[in-house]
C-alpha cells in the first residue's frame, strides 16, 4: 500500500528499513554478503562503534559471492558477522551433496578468521553467540562467522513439496524432539515464568492483531504510479 517503503517495487517478503538498520531483502542467492562485507568496510572508515551481520543459509555457502565477501572483509578486516544457518537443505540438495567439509564453521581458519558453531534451535545459546561475536567483531574490528545448526521442518515455499525428497518422518522426528518454540516454551515453564493458559492467551492475540493489521492494510490506497521510478 501507500505506507509501503518499498513503494509496492519489491516481493511482499523483501522487507527493509533504513530507520532500524535493515537493509532490503532481495532474491538472488548470498548477493547481500559482499554488500555486508562492503558496508562493515564503511562503518571502519567512519570510525564508528558498530558492526553488520549478515544471514545466509548453507546453500547460498555454496555460491562464488560466498568466498569473495570472506575474502574482502578478512583482508580489509571489516568489522561483520556472516551468520550461517545452516538447516540442512539448499531446497531439495541435502548438505552432504553441497560439500564434503565439516559445515561452514571450517572455512573460517582459511580465511583467517574467527567462528562461532552454535546449537540453532537454542534460543539462549543463538543469542550469546551473537553476542560474544558482535563483541569481537566491534572490538578487534575484525570479521566472524556464527554457524548455527538447525533443520528446515517446512518446505523451501509454497510451490515446493520437501515429502518428495526427504522422509516425513524426519520432519515427525525433528518437529517432536527438536523443536526451538517448544524448548524455548518447556525452559519458561519449568522456571515458573509461562504456562499454558498464558500461550493459548497471547496465541488469541496475536491472531486478532494480525487479522486487523492485514484489514487495514488492505483498506489504505496503492503506492502512485509516479513512484515508479523513485530512488532508480
Amino acid at each position: 500500500n501507500m505506507n509501503d517503503l518499498g513503494k509496492g517495487r519489491q516481493m511482499p517478503m523483501h522487507f527493509g528499513s533504513q530507520a532500524l538498520n535493515l537493509h532490503t531483502i532481495s532474491s538472488p542467492l548470498a548477493t547481500q554478503l559482499p554488500q555486508a562485507s562492503g558496508t562493515a568496510y564503511a562503518l571502519k572508515r567512519r570510525g564508528e562503534d558498530a558492526c553488520v551481520v549478515c544471514y545466509f543459509g548453507d546453500g547460498a555457502a555454496s555460491e562464488g559471492d560466498f568466498h569473495a565477501a570472506l575474502n574482502f572483509a578478512s583482508t580489509l578486516e571489516c568489522p561483520v558477522i556472516f551468520f550461517c544457518r545452516n538447516n540442512g537443505w539448499a531446497i531439495s540438495t541435502p548438505a552432504h551433496e553441497q560439500f564434503r567439509g565439516d559445515g561452514i564453521i571450517s572455512r573460517a581458519p582459511g580465511y583467517g578468521m574467527r567462528g562461532i558453531r552454535v546449537d540453532g534451535n537454542d534460543m539462549l545459546a543463538v543469542y550469546e553467540a551473537t553476542k560474544v561475536a558482535r563483541e569481537y567483531a566491534v572490538s578487534e574490528s575484525r570479521p566472524v562467522i556464527v554457524e548455527a545448526m538447525t533443520y528446515r521442518r517446512s518446505h523451501h515455499s509454497s510451490s515446493d513439496d520437501s515429502t518428495t525428497y526427504r522422509e516425513k518422518d524426519e520432519l515427525v522426528w525433528w518437529q517432536q524432539n527438536n523443536d526451538p518454540v517448544a524448548r524455548i516454551r518447556l525452559y519458561l515453564e519449568s522456571r515458573g515464568l509461562w504456562d499454558s493458559q498464558q500461550e493459548a492467551e497471547l496465541k488469541i492475540a496475536l491472531k486478532k492483531e494480525t487479522v486487523q493489521s492485514l484489514n487495514n492494510a488492505e483498506k489504505l490506497p496503492k503506492p502512485p504510479i509516479d513512484d515508479l521510478f523513485t530512488d532508480v
